[in-house]
């Protein structure tokens, strides 16, 4: 079936395809078209793709032959492409679910769609990776679609009769997505698209300036924005832009984004001439094209909204600021106020020395350089982290590259130091020690608080955390115990854990047998735990022992039954001391024997019929029948006596006759026995 519809819908291509080249040839003589032509206009490449504002609705008037690469995902079997593509990019700024419905302007045209989660990734990696599948609808049928409640699955596939509309994906918070809106139909129309649902993919975030900075020369200021704004928002005369000063002014605004992209997040001002240095304002007011600088959604940067503006003199850039080290630092990060050339850094870090308690071997240096080869980072690398506590200089010095560091004006930064304090290092391993007990184990952790730690915390897993340098537990049981600790100096910090395993205590244990046969020789088998040293039996008819297997014991037959009390009492090696008792039941004979008749009139004399004695008979099964073999009686428990009733009746007086089966506990042997007794009334 799945080849039929694959089949189908290449035939159907196949005739679009005809349809649209006869129309072509009508009049105007015939040319073929390709339709894997590279896709160059912005919007047309998962890189350059239109930024999306939720609130709004997308024109297409036409749409540009390019494209035909396949997108991998549950329909890559029906070899899914990018044919005439426009991509769309947004943020998910408040999870919910998406709905989008795209309206083709000629309601006859076959669009398709496929929503991919690109958080994190190359947006090119939507050709390659089908993890990156969210939602689709490849239905051969032309007119409107996308997602919506009516969706019943979040992959429509290709093939005629499939729904338009899939189910409404289900957005993240904070994750980045990619919409495909890919042009099935060989015609150039085009279609609208809108955004609905739950999900927030529109940036709530208030348009404005967020830094200014001139270039070396003064002649050009580059301003950040805190949000991506419109490239066509911006005037190219730089009217947007003010300058608190008649000195220079404003002649041009651009953006290198713009070249291959819908917005941008930095503009570059051009002057008219240098700024000398001093403190300025740059401020936004509406421009030559009647507006300020707006983003996606139209929201725009408030009229005189501003930032400051420092021009410093050319002079060298010293070292700024050390960003504070973590504990057991390997490197140490510089902060510039201007940019450093990278190719000025040299790479093995001779450019720098480092002093302190303990020599410090610099292993190298690099900076967090941009595409223009500058950074305001520089990090030193360590061979060994810093672990002793104590006052450290960092130091600039020529290093074997023949300069220090040279900022983006081409000025040698001078021989310069900087101070910072290192805290020791701690560790948390600690000390124990367990006092045991017979019944309980006394445990002491002790931690030497070396490194100045002030900040303890003993962690169990069964009560709370206590917070002192030193703590005592008692436990109650026995087995593995873990214990770990977390401390702290207020700067560096650490973590040990242990696992004590405490010994089972002193406990007596014994096993024997409930019922015991007058004259049977009956074994009692220790069960005890714990480190033991000493036992002692007391079988209850005065014979004793203190071997941990004592010999068999024989109890007197004599009628009846009697019970007495075995009792073991056992100590440990360190002098814990335990007993257990058990009561046994001697009876006079375990011989089984069924009574030939029986007088079920409650006198107490033979009264029931039962087989006696059964005290070593597993897998039990007695049965008594009537003379026309219905079953009175049947039960596995030989206790359970018949009385001579069924179902509350007295039966009549007579002969019954019984079965029994039974294994025999001592022997294993199996039994089968079976005889007739007289009910007598």
């Amino acid at each position: 079936m799945g080849h039929m519809l694959k089949c189908r819908r290449r035939k159907e291509r196949l005739t679009r395809r005809i349809k649209v080249l006869l129309l072509v040839c009508l009049g105007i003589g015939c040319y073929t078209r390709s339709y894997a032509q590279t896709c160059t206009d912005i919007g047309q490449n998962p890189q350059s793709a239109f930024p999306v504002c939720g609130t709004s609705s997308f024109e297409q008037q036409k749409v540009k032959f390019c494209g035909n690469r396949r997108v991998p995902g549950p329909c890559d079997k029906d070899e899914v492409s990018d044919k005439n593509p426009f991509w769309y990019k947004f943020t998910c700024f408040e999870a919910g679910k998406l709905g989008l419905l795209i309206t083709p302007k000629d309601l006859g045209d076959d669009y398709d769609w496929q929503l991919f989660d690109i958080t994190s990734r190359d947006p090119a990696d939507v050709y390659t990776d089908p993890r990156l599948f969210v939602a689709c609808n490849w239905s051969g049928e032309p007119g409107k679609t996308g997602a919506s409640a009516a969706g019943a699955s979040l992959d429509v596939c290709g093939g005629f009769g499939k729904p338009l509309f899939s189910a409404m994906p289900e957005l993240k918070k904070d994750h980045e997505y990619l919409l495909l809106i890919s042009h099935f139909t060989d015609s150039q129309s085009g279609y609208s698209l809108e955004f609905s649902g739950t999900a927030n993919i529109t940036d709530p975030k208030t348009p404005r300036l967020q830094s200014a900075r001139a270039n070396c020369e003064g002649s050009e200021i580059t301003v950040a924005l805190n949000k991506k704004m419109k490239c066509a928002s911006l005037a190219a005369d730089g009217s947007d832009f003010r300058l608190n000063t008649s000195l220079v002014a404003i002649t041009g605004a651009s953006s290198r984004t713009c070249s291959g992209s819908f917005n941008m997040d930095t503009v570059t001002l051009t002057l008219s001439g240098a700024l000398p240095p001093g403190d300025y304002i740059l401020s936004v007011k509406n421009g030559a094209d009647g507006n300020t600088l707006f983003d996606n959604c139209a929201t725009n940067i408030a009229e005189n909204d501003q930032v400051d503006l420092v021009i410093l003199p050319v002079t060298p850039t010293p070292m700024d600021s050390l960003t504070t080290p973590s504990c057991l630092a390997n490197a140490l990060q510089l902060v510039f106020k201007k940019p450093i050339r990278c190719n000025s850094i040299a790479g093995n870090g001779s450019d720098f020395f480092v002093s302190g308690p303990v020599p410090v071997a610099i292993t190298g240096a690099y900076g967090a350089c941009s595409a223009d080869g500058k950074s305001s980072i520089v990090t030193v690398t360590l061979a060994t982290p810093l672990s002793v506590k104590g006052d450290y200089q960092l130091q600039l010095k020529q290093g074997t590259d023949g300069n220090t560091l040279i900022d983006e004006c081409g000025q040698e930064s001078p021989p310069a130091a900087i101070s910072f304090f290192m805290q020791a290092a701690v560790s948390a391993d600690f000390q124990y020690d367990i006092t045991p007990g017979c019944r309980t184990d006394t445990v002491r952790l002790m931690h030497d608080g070396a490194n100045d730690v002030n900040q303890w915390a003993w962690i169990f897993p069964d009560i709370p955390s206590r917070f002192t340098q030193n703590t005592t537990r008692i436990f109650t049981s026995t087995g593995q115990k873990k214990i770990s600790l977390r401390v702290s100096n207020g700067f560096c910090s650490d973590t040990a854990d242990i696992v004590l395993n405490l010994l089972p205590k002193v406990k007596s244990l014994f096993d024997a047998p409930d019922i015991i046969c007058g004259a049977d020789k009956t074994a009692f088998t220790d069960r005890s735990v714990g480190d033991i040293a000493s036992w002692q039996w007391d079988f209850g008819n005065s014979s004793v022992s203190d071997q941990r297997s004592p010999r068999d014991i024989a109890y007197p037959r004599m009628p009846g039954e009697k019970k007495y009390t075995v009792r073991l009492a056992v100590t440990g090696t360190n002098g814990c001391k335990d007993t257990s008792t058990k009561a046994v039941t001697v009876v006079g004979n375990c011989y089984i024997a069924v009574p030939s008749a029986f007088t079920p009139n409650n006198d107490g004399l033979n009264d029931y019929l039962f087989p006696s004695n059964a005290y070593k008979a597993d897998n039990l099964m007695f049965r008594v029948y009537n003379r026309f073999g219905q079953m009175m009686h049947q039960t596995r428990d030989w206790t359970q006596k018949w009385n001579g009733e069924l179902n509350g009746r007295p039966q009549p007086a007579g002969t019954y006759v019984w079965t029994l089966s039974y294994t025999d506990r001592d022997s294993g042997k199996t039994f089968f026995l079976k005889g007739a007794a007289v009910l007598i009334r």
